[in-house]
Formats: structure tokens, sequence, C-alpha cells
């Protein structure tokens, strides 16, 4: 299966000229075109019929080999990958002629293919041979690939195994093909029988997922894979659990006949189609595979970064980040596949250091149909799997009612994502036989396409009489599977119980076990995250010392200077409160993971947790030389997406609950790009699903006058979506506060995502600090702060508020020397302070009571306090309900906040 890919743009009288060069002095040839050429004397040598000119011969060859190389590129533009309906012509030009070759040539022995098939070949042989490889029931797409080393790999396998009977597959990989397909098959009839019309999204017509994960998960146990991570969206998944993952049919059964005891404690639960599972299996081998499915939301392809980030953390914790030993594959449907950008941006992020995971696999469930819509109006590029070319991903299209063929790329699938640690698609088209769900008719929409489903059989009888019409083995086995295809079925009919698969809980997983039962406790349960005064030393020793050899750029310096000079007033602003927190987790043997835009120095150019040399542009982290013992600190600047990224790193808290993960946004309303992921998993993970995360998004938000695109986060929407103690939503005032609330997500015995309002202009802001003692003597998280200048004066208003509009209000009380008014710093606004709110309408009751923001009056958290205020006698100061989140102008920025703070300061009456 020699490679010849030097020949492919070589001009005929180029060729012409270096064979008479050859002939003359072959030592001044290059070695591929010499080793050609003595191939090409050798072929004429032994066809003594072949007596034309020996340079038009050349030009033969060489049309011969385009014609080779054209199969290789264009060949599956004529697979037979379709089961239900001919093709579309796609222009693949594979004739003869389109070589310059025709009837004439067939008995001519061509010199590439008796390279190519090390043998004797004439022209007819070798096209037939061709056609056999590249347009068969598979149709492999890999020239777009850069790499010649990936593509001489694929070559080679593909030239070899295609040309095997059936694939090289021996008696027990058939058998073990028939027993998936009869288990997918009867699966569905017995839904379909009893369940008549309730939605299942079921797998007909596209059984053979189930032969191709499983060749998937075993082989990848022959190959060191210890854990599979996947995810998939809700067509076949019901099959993919019980056939798979292994669950029984009772668990199953009773989720559709409503007998199973939702255990609504911890929330609402979800629709059978969209939980997930975890498993242990016991492969042919011996050896044990954990799998686990994600669960998913109907938003489609949306866990696909939530698999990918799980599968990185639980490589990074428990693998020690050898990737070969855990595998996400994700399952594809096809318009979802071509329609959705949450897969481009997956796919994007696949190679970058901060989101390897070692390569995944895509396997598309292509039923040619998207709910009612048709291929051609899905799409504009020829394959749903175009996307793949982004990676140069090699992809395999393959007939769905070919099982052995379906098992040949799955097998080698993983080899190839063993071998080179990339990503791969297997696009096996195939058809849905019922509607998008069971009780939907597509003949409304597709009467010509499912007149031919109705018509056609399924998978697995197909497969029987294949095996039945070859010898004698293929038939006995043929014969035996289908007894046992009945009696299972019968069994199921029957009800017979089945056995619970063994499973054995990871590390992790016992962690995330112990913390389960104390996650409706929040509101007043700050647990002690005071740190010692040495280990604040300790730290910031570390953060002010560098690497001798390191170059630090002199306005860094200053910056240094500056934080060192606060520091020894026994103060601190907030990018040191942040840094403090991150390196005392990690000073207790945890891990902290950052990721997002710029986040190494931040967006404000305030973190400078990643410092850059001045001549050598290498990167010091300042966190990782705190001691021997310190967990890792992941931080990592995202390429230009929110989808993705949050959606990576949401799967990645869910590893361990004794990690830190972070996602911050460049800017607070960059998050609107990642809606679905906070909507879907972040908000309601744990209502639906039972699943808990610690995560943390920061979100800059204030009002500064830049305009209404990087004003504000949109507190509002994610207050919306709060209840059942589902999230924290924090936006707090000073750095002392915010490292308490940091470091509360890992020392709590619970876990809840956090949402921070978090800062821009306090950043830098004069007033925006805190002495160090209240890292050490403060021991605990503030969820409100008082601020009373005077005891012994009467208080005439109660003003609460929330973020960087306090510092405004503040000022003002204080220049107007206002000692009636005390100042509530809502630093927590979810959940709601309640009990503590009620002690203060108690305590000042006879006050004004206002609620005052920087926002306009429908934005903002001030519908959200009005109605969990309890009494409702509280006045609401903001600027003006607006469609925009902000104004424009800087000079109209700063009239509207005088004008907040006039009637916060000044208003008496109601």
């Amino acid at each position: 299966m020699k490679n010849l890919n030097f020949l492919n743009n070589a001009h005929p009288a180029y060729i012409e000229n270096l064979f008479k060069q050859y002939s003359a002095h072959p030592e001044m040839v290059e070695p591929e075109w010499r080793q050609f050429f003595q191939g090409y004397e050798l072929g004429l040598s032994e066809s003594a019929q072949n007596s034309e000119p020996e340079t038009h011969s050349i030009h033969k060859e060489l049309a011969i080999f385009r014609m080779v190389e054209a199969f290789r590129s264009r060949g599956h533009l004529l697979s037979d990958t379709n089961p239900i309906r001919q093709r579309k012509d796609r222009k693949a030009n594979l004739g003869l002629h389109d070589f310059g070759l025709d009837e004439h040539d067939l008995q001519r022995n061509s010199i590439v293919g008796k390279t190519i098939k090390n043998q004797s070949t004439t022209v007819e042989e070798l096209f037939k041979y061709l056609n056999s490889v590249y347009c068969g029931s598979i149709g492999f797409e890999y020239s777009h690939i850069e790499d010649q080393s990936k593509r001489n790999w694929l070559q080679e396998r593909i030239e070899s195994m295609t040309q095997r009977v059936n694939y090289g597959l021996s008696v027990n990989e058939k058998k073990r093909i028939l027993h998936k397909l009869n288990g997918a098959v009867m699966f569905e009839k017995f839904l379909h029988t009893k369940y008549v019309g309730q939605k299942r999204f079921s797998l007909e017509g596209g059984e053979s997922t189930i032969t191709a994960i499983d060749t998937i998960i075993q082989e990848s146990s022959n190959m060191g894979v210890e854990e599979v991570v996947i995810g998939m969206a809700h067509r076949g998944r019901l099959n993919v659990l019980a056939n798979i993952m292994g669950k029984t049919y009772d668990q199953i059964f009773s989720e559709f006949e409503g007998t199973a005891v939702p255990d609504l404690s911890f929330g609402s639960g979800d629709v059978k189609y969209h939980l997930g599972y975890s498993s242990m299996i016991e492969t042919e081998n011996g050896k044990n595979v954990y799998l686990k499915l994600a669960p998913n939301p109907s938003h489609l392809e949306a866990v696909n970064p939530v698999v990918e980030g799980l599968s990185r953390a639980k490589a990074d914790l428990l693998y020690k980040s050898d990737y070969d030993k855990i595998l996400p594959i994700l399952i594809h449907g096809d318009a979802a596949v071509a329609g959705q950008g949450i897969v481009y941006e997956t796919l994007q992020m696949s190679q970058l250091d901060g989101y390897y995971t070692g390569g995944s696999i895509h396997f598309i469930i292509n039923n040619q149909i998207g709910f009612t819509t048709d291929f051609e109006d899905a799409r504009s590029s020829t394959y749903s799997t175009s996307v793949a070319s982004l990676v140069q991903a090699p992809v395999f299209h393959v007939n769905g009612d070919d099982p052995e063929a379906v098992a040949f790329v799955s097998k080698l699938a993983i080899e190839y994502r063993q071998e080179f640690n990339n990503d791969i698609f297997i696009d096996m088209v195939c058809y849905r036989r019922h509607g998008h769900n069971e009780g939907d008719d597509p003949k409304f929409t597709q009467p010509k396409m499912y007149a031919l489903i109705a018509d056609h059989p399924n998978v697995r009888d197909i497969y029987v009489k294949a095996l039945s019409e070859r010898g004698e083995i293929e038939k006995a086995l043929a014969i035996e599977m289908e007894k046992e295809f009945w009696s299972l079925l019968q069994e199921r009919l029957d009800y017979v119980k089945q056995k619970p698969l063994p499973y054995k809980y990871q590390e992790p997983e016992l962690a995330w076990k112990e913390l389960k039962k104390n996650q409706r406790n929040i509101v007043g349960n700050n647990p002690d995250t005071s740190i010692t005064t040495e280990m604040v030393s300790i730290i910031m020793e570390k953060l002010f010392t560098f690497p001798p050899d390191f170059n630090v750029l002199p306005k860094i310096n200053r910056l240094i200077e500056a934080s060192k000079k606060l520091f020894d007033s026994q103060k601190l602003d907030w990018a040191i409160a942040e840094l403090l927190a991150y390196g005392s987790i990690l000073m207790e043997g945890m891990n902290v993971r950052m990721s997002g835009q710029d986040v190494k120095r931040g967006t404000f150019s305030h973190r400078h947790a990643v410092l850059y040399d001045e001549l050598h542009n290498t990167e010091y982290n300042r966190l990782s030389r705190l001691s021997e013992k310190q967990g890792h600190y992941f931080i990592y600047n995202s390429l230009l997406s929110e989808f993705a990224v949050l959606g990576f790193e949401y799967g990645y808290s869910l590893a361990n609950p004794h990690q830190l993960v972070i996602w911050e946004a460049q800017f607070g309303d960059f998050a609107n790009g990642a809606q679905v992921v906070f909507d879907q998993f972040i908000a309601t993970a744990e209502v639906k699903w039972n699943r808990f995360s610690n995560i943390v998004l920061l979100l800059p938000h204030g009002y500064d006058g830049q305009g209404p695109e990087h004003s504000s986060a949109r507190l509002e929407r994610y207050l919306q979506a709060a209840a059942e103690n589902n999230i924290i939503i924090a936006n707090v005032t000073t750095p002392a506060n915010y490292f308490h609330l940091l470091r509360r997500q890992v020392k709590a015995d619970f876990r809840k995502p956090l949402i921070v309002m978090s800062p821009k202009s306090l950043l830098r802001h004069s007033r925006c600090v805190s002495n160090i003692e209240e890292l050490t003597v403060t021991k605990k998280f503030s969820e409100i702060i008082i601020d009373r200048i005077d005891t012994t004066v009467n208080i005439n208003k109660v003003i609460y508020c929330s973020g960087q509009i306090y510092y405004d209000v503040s000022q003002k009380v204080i220049d107007e020397g206002r000692k009636d008014i005390v100042i509530v710093r809502l630093e927590q606004l979810y959940p709601f302070p309640l009990n503590q709110i009620k002690e203060l309408i108690t305590q000042y009751g006879e006050s004004q009571h206002i609620w005052v923001q920087e926002e306009p009056r429908n934005m903002g958290a001030a519908d959200y306090i009005y109605i969990n205020w309890p009494n409702k006698n509280l006045n609401v100061i903001s600027r003006s309900a607006s469609a925009a989140t902000a104004v424009g102008y800087k000079k109209v920025h700063d009239e509207q906040l005088v004008s907040i703070l006039k009637q916060t300061i000044g208003l008496v009456d109601g």
C-alpha cells in the first residue's frame, strides 16, 4: 500500500524529462522518484505485450495514479451508504474517461496498481478494487487531513482491512453484533407493544448504533481505556441505557408506568429520556470499564462541552492526565450536528491546552431528517459532518443496514483516536421508522420517504438473512441467535427480573455522596473561612517572589510595589484578596481551575495571576510555588466563546466537590451567549437530575457610563431563575467578603453554583480595601453588612443596596453629614436573608426603608427584592425603566446618578 502522493501534482512533461534524467543518471533523481521509475521498468519487463513508447506509458500510469488518488479523496461521494433511497448525485467524476482512460486500457497491466496491491494488476482489476474499497458500504473521507502520517495510517488500514472477507470479523465478533442487534430491536419491539403511543424517541431504523457504541467500548478496553463518558440527545437514549449502560428493564418500565417513586425532596425531576446514568461493565477481555451517560436537556448538542469538561476533569483527577484512559463519545443527530453552533465551538476548543481531552469519537445517527425538515433544507454542506474539517478529523460515512461495516469503522475510529488523540467522526446513515416521536405522523411532510420505510426490514432481520446465506457456521449462528432473541423478548414480556450491574463508586463520587444530605441548608450556614496570619504571609511572599532569571515588565513591577505598599499598611485590594483566596485553597491541597477570556491578566488588568517574561515571553504562574503539597492552579485564557467554555467548566466542576472551578466573563453581558448552559444545567441540574456543582461565575457588572453593552450582567435574569436554593447570587462590596465568599464554595457542607456580579471600577477604588484582619480574625462570609455612623442618633431612613452603588450612596451620606441614615448592604441576594431583614424592619420600624439600585427599574434586583420583602413597605429608587440596560452618553449617565443619590438621601416622605 505504498504512498505515491509525490506524483499528485506532477506535470506530464516534468515526469517525461525526469524519466530521461533517470535513464541516464539514476543517482541524480530523488529516492522516491527513483523507486517509482524502478517499479515502472520492472512492470515493463513483465508486460511483454506492452510495445507502446515508454513516455506514453508513463502518461498512462500517471492517469492511473490520479484515478487512485481521486477514489481516495472522492470515492465517498459514490459510496453505498443510504439504506433506503438513492444517493444524490454529487458529481464525483470517477469514471475511466475522467482520467483520460477508456475501455482499451482495461487489460493494461498497471505499475501503480501493482504498487498498491502488491501483485500484477490490470486497470480493470484496479478500478473494481477501488470501487469496492471506497464506494461500498463505507465512504472514507480523509484527504482533507494535512498530516501525511495520519493519511498514510488510515489509507493502509482502509485498503487492507476492507478487502478481507466481512472486514476480517471473527465468528465471536459476528455473534456479539447479532446479540446487540437482538437487544436493540427487542427493546423497541417491547416498548412499542407495551406502551403504544408513548414518547420514547425510538432508535428504530438506527439500531446499529448499539453495535457501534458497544464495539467502541469493547475495543477501547483492549487499548487501555478505563472510563467512557457519553453525551447524547433523546433519540435512542433509552435503548442506550438498556443495551449499553446496563440499566434494567425494570427500572425503565417503572418510569414508563409511573410506578417509580420520584424523590421530589431534591426538586422537580425530569422526563425519562433526559436522565443520566452510571454503570461499570465487564468487557470481553475481563476488564472493568466505567460508563457515564451525562444527563441532558432538550437543547440539542448543549451537553457536548459538559461531557468534554467532565472528561478533562476526570483525566486530571483520576488518570494523571493520561487521556488514553478516558474516552468521550458524543452521539449527534444529523440535523443538530449541522445546525447547532455549539458543535463548532466545542470542536474549536478540542486541541487547546486548557480544553484538550485526547480526542472524542463523534457518532452521528443520520436519519436524514430533522423533526420534519428534510436534509436538503437543513444544511448547505454535502454532509452534516462538514464541521469535522475544522480539526481535520476523518469521517467514516457508513450504511446503517450493514452492521459489520459499522463495527469495522467503530474499531478503526477507536484505533485512530488512541493512536493520534484526535477527534474522529462516524456518520451512520440510517432512517427513523416513526415520526419525531411516536405520536407524530411523518407522512404529513415526507410521504414518499415513509412509504419506503414502511416496507423496509429492520437491520436485525437483514443481518440474520445475510448470515443464513453464508457458510454453515454463520447459518448456525443465525439460527442460535434467532432463538435467543425470541426467548429474551418473552422473558421481558413476562417481566422476568434482571440483576442490576455491580458498581464500585469512584473516590470523587463518594465525596459527593457525603455532601448531598446538606444541600438544603444555606442561609446563615457560613463555615469558618478564615486563614492564619502565617498563611497570609507565606502566600504574599510567594506572590511577590519570582525566579531569578525571570524578567519582570517595569509596569508590572510598579503594580507589585503598590500592592506591597498596601499590604505593608495591613490592607489589601480586590486583586490581592482574590489571589489569597485561591492561594489558601491551594495550600489546603485542593485544586483551583479558572478560565475565560483574558483571565490570566484579567480583563481590567488587575489579576496578573500569570506574568510574562519581558525578553522571552515565557509564563510564570504566581500561585504555582506556594508549597510542595499544594493543589494545582489551572488557569487558561479561553477561546472567544461563552457557550462552550462555560459548558466545559460546568462539566469540569461535576467531577469533584473538593475543587474550585471558576468561569469569568470578559464582561457580564457576554454571559448572554451561554444562557443555555445556565438555564439548562447550572440553575436546574440539581432539581432535575440530582447533580450538584459549586462552579463560580464571575460576571463583571457596574454602571460606569460605558454604554448599554458592558454595563449590566443582567442580574435580574439570574434572580428570576433562583428558587429552591438552587444557586447563590452575590454582589459583594469588600475584598475581604469576596475572599470569604470564594472560600465558602469549598469549605461549606453544601455545594451550589455561585453567580457573582464582580466589580470593575471597584478594582481600583480608593475606599474598596479591606484590613488583613478581616481575613484572619473575621471568621465568616457576611450575607449583609450594616453601616451605622452614630448609634446615639434616631434613624429616619434605612437604605438597602448591593454592589458598587454602595460607595456612591455612602459617600453622599458622609458628604451630607447624615447620621440619621443606616446603609444595609445585601452582599448575598439569593438565597434572600429574610430573617436578617425582618430583624432590621423590627429594629427600625418607624424609619423609611428604601431599596436603591443603579440599574433601570425593570432590571436589577428591584422586583426580586420587593417580592421577597416581608411587609411590602419599601420604596424603590433607580433609573427609569428602559429597553436598553444603560444610556450611551457619559454626561447623561452622570446626571442620572446624581438624581438617584438626591432622591435616596433627600427622600423623607413616601
